[in-house]
């Protein structure tokens, strides 16, 4: 699809939108950026029809000079993103703990603009490389601008700012290759982790399946530091920030993972664009972590420290409100690409902390947009602009696309002292949270700050059992790709500070000696940490689910007519596979329009697979169809299969599992859902195909012979 259906603006911001949009294309003839009509494009203008091209060819001149300044520079880190515009809504009023206005009203929306991106690669990396997401939001709240900038996981690799250059340089391509792209799996990166334990908590999560989520859409958002809110009589209280999908948090698997980066490199902008389109709007749930200003120092870390979280089974998470995903952006560059995040855009009601990370980004996020879009005036671009009035002293610069009249310096007297300072009292204004700080100027990290060791424990020990395992492969694929024996050792020697059965286990796969055990630290778990946890699963629901059902010539339509009504009745998203597009011959000998080829696609593409009887005898006999089964299995999925189709799950071997026959005309193992009729699928089997579909994944189920 080229084009976009443009719909009606609803909210403040589409209305602001709408004057900035280009003229309709149809609404006239081609021009020159000065309203010249254009009758020819294709030709320069030249001496006859094979000589030099002609300088006075002012059309020829703008048409390439505009196209050679196309580019701007991308981000630093989060250069490949995709965007959508959505609303904000509190369930009640926060006027407890924050005067922020749009935390007030239940019955106001607030509208929204969130980008999510990966850290590493460049905007032409793959999406579901192993990386932190980016989840920023921008609220175009009644005070101004607000920036929730954060991260898919609750902490970060550095404790201060200032080395945040060194950790970029680090994780970034190798400087005399550029390899890899959108990758950590390298020398620099796990040099500087081995040199630095403050990563450690971090690099857990990234080698978690957090780092490799299904979709933007079953993904966390945290705003990893501690902030403050401050309600109306000045009083301060510290909070951390959860967005929690209501779909639950799902991942992808490695193996899965990389194949995908392949068969399509868009697979997380696609999914966001194609379920924004159809009307599957993503919707998340914001949660607080409320701390009182007096209890900043009861916790056995340091609250400013932002490599560390405040478990949920100490602070409980309090949901506030829910934010909805509900339009895509008409133009990638204008408004994904040119938007502004800020972790200073505050409205009154939200202040900082003293975290020395924080105070980095407070300078760093205003002062890369200064490049990136080409000067101080980029507040002004349409997806950056405040819903509310704009009035400041700012003049003139790169790009100034406002006429101001009046003087420009404040006091004044000839422009009537305008625009007014606000007075103290008024609620409206921005005013910080006073609080007294003491202290020298020197170059030192709290003692507070100094224990790297006991979160990083935390997380491990938190997983699943299928989940820690997939920690010590990510360890063992990402230290297996670096050159240097010694960078292998030092990390491992790290690890074991953390879990000494972690660290051997790496060890083992990476040819190095293990570490001597020694007393590791041994937190009580926190099972909200674990994808496994009731809070994480979501709704329950298939809604979304990207269903294959594999059909050849003798297919039992009335099978799988049954099959996809129901599924479709759930929100899944079920698609047809054939090894051509078009038409198949069902079982009466009529035709059955099915959905895609299957060269076209592959298992990874999708969350399920149903095989249902008459044309399995046909698909058994192909590799390609052999293996898209066998990889839904291996990758968790769940696999439904009727009739015939049995058989095909059958060839795979599956040591131990149980399928359908033998006097049990239905039976469901492990995610694997198996019906022996030939006729329409029946209830039992629906029921728990539906029910494996809405699990996810199935870690528990024995490996294939074949």
């Amino acid at each position: 699809m080229t084009t976009h259906e443009r719909r009606p603006a609803d909210d403040a911001k589409q209305r602001q939108r709408e004057a900035h949009r280009a003229p309709d294309p149809a609404g006239g003839p081609l021009t020159t950026d000065q309203g010249v009509v254009v009758d020819h494009t294709d030709d320069s203008l030249r001496v006859g029809e094979r000589g030099p091209t002609l300088m006075e060819d002012f059309h020829f001149r703008e048409k390439l000079t505009r196209f050679d300044h196309e580019r701007i520079p991308e981000r630093v880190v989060h250069a490949r993103g995709a965007g959508a515009y959505g609303y904000f809504q509190p369930y009640q009023s926060c006027a407890e703990f924050t005067k922020a206005a749009f935390l007030q009203d239940p019955s106001v929306r607030t509208p929204v603009f969130v980008r999510f991106s990966t850290v590493q690669g460049p905007r032409g990396s793959a999406d579901t490389v192993r990386d932190v997401r980016g989840f920023a939001t921008k609220f175009y709240t009644s005070e101004g601008n607000y920036d929730l900038v954060g991260n898919n996981m609750p902490v970060f690799f550095i404790q201060d700012g200032i080395k945040f250059p060194d950790f970029v340089h680090a994780v970034k391509p190798e400087p005399h290759n550029e390899i890899p792209t959108g990758a950590s799996a390298h020398d620099t990166l796990w040099d500087f982790v081995s040199l630095q334990p403050e990563t450690l908590h971090m690099m857990m999560w990234l080698m978690s399946d957090r780092a490799i989520p299904r979709s933007y859409r079953t993904m966390q958002g945290f705003g990893v530091h501690t902030f403050r809110f401050v309600d109306a009589e000045g009083r301060g209280t510290f909070v951390k920030f959860h967005w929690t999908p209501v779909l639950g948090v799902h991942s992808l698997v490695w193996d899965e993972a990389q194949e995908t980066q392949g068969r399509d490199p868009d697979f997380n902008r696609r999914d966001l664009w194609d379920n924004i389109a159809a009307g599957n709007y993503p919707e998340y749930e914001l949660g607080v972590q409320l701390v009182p200003e007096e209890d900043e120092h009861s916790f056995d870390f340091d609250l400013l420290d932002a490599t560390k979280i405040i478990p949920e089974e100490e602070i409980p998470v309090r949901p506030i409100g829910r934010m909805i995903l509900d339009r895509n952006p008409e133009n990638f560059f204008a408004e994904t690409e040119q938007v502004a995040f800020h972790t200073a855009n505050v409205v009154p009601g939200i202040d900082f902390t003293n975290d020395p990370l924080l105070q980095a980004r407070n300078f760093s996020y205003l002062d890369t947009q200064l490049i990136r879009l080409g000067g101080p005036n980029f507040a002004q671009i349409p997806v950056n602009r405040p819903i509310v009035d704009v009035r400041t002293n700012q003049r003139d610069g790169f790009h100034q696309g406002q006429i101001h009249s009046g003087t420009s310096y404040s006091p004044n007297s000839l422009s009537g002292g305008c625009p007014v300072l606000a007075g103290a009292a008024d609620p409206s204004a921005y005013s910080h949270l006073q609080e007294r700080v003491d202290g020298n100027k020197i170059r030192k990290r709290s003692e507070s700050f100094k224990d790297h060791y006991t979160q990083a424990a935390l997380f491990f020990l938190s997983m699943s059992d299928w989940e820690r395992q997939h920690v010590i492969d990510a360890f063992r694929f990402e230290l297996g790709k670096v050159g240097s024996t010694q960078v292998r050792a030092r990390t491992v020697e790290q690890l074991g500070h953390v879990h000494h059965g972690l660290a051997a286990a790496v060890a083992e796969g990476i040819g190095v000696e293990p570490p001597e055990k020694e007393d590791t630290p041994q937190p009580e778990p926190s099972p909200a940490l674990s994808m496994t946890s009731d809070k994480l699963r979501g709704d329950g629901s298939i809604r979304t689910r990207q269903v294959a059902v594999l059909v050849a010539d003798g297919v039992d339509a009335a099978q799988v007519g049954t099959v996809r009504e129901v599924l479709e009745d759930g929100g899944a998203i079920v698609e047809e596979l054939a090894f051509h597009d078009g038409t198949v011959r069902d079982s009466d000998d009529g035709r059955h329009q099915v959905d895609r080829a299957l060269p076209t696609v592959a298992s990874v593409l999708y969350d399920a697979v149903v095989i249902p009887g008459g044309g399995a005898p046909e698909l058994a006999g192909d590799a390609t169809v052999q293996r898209f089964v066998r990889d839904a299995y291996r990758h968790g999925k769940p696999v439904g299969a009727l009739g015939s189709g049995v058989d095909l799950v059958a060839l795979l071997e599956p040591d131990g599992l149980r399928l359908a026959g033998d006097g049990d005309s239905t039976v469901a193992d492990r995610g694997v859902v198996t019906e022996t009729s030939t006729g329409p699928a029946s209830e039992v089997f629906l029921s728990q195909l539906t029910a494996a579909i809405a699990t996810h994944r199935h870690w528990d189920r024995p490996p294939v012979r074949r």
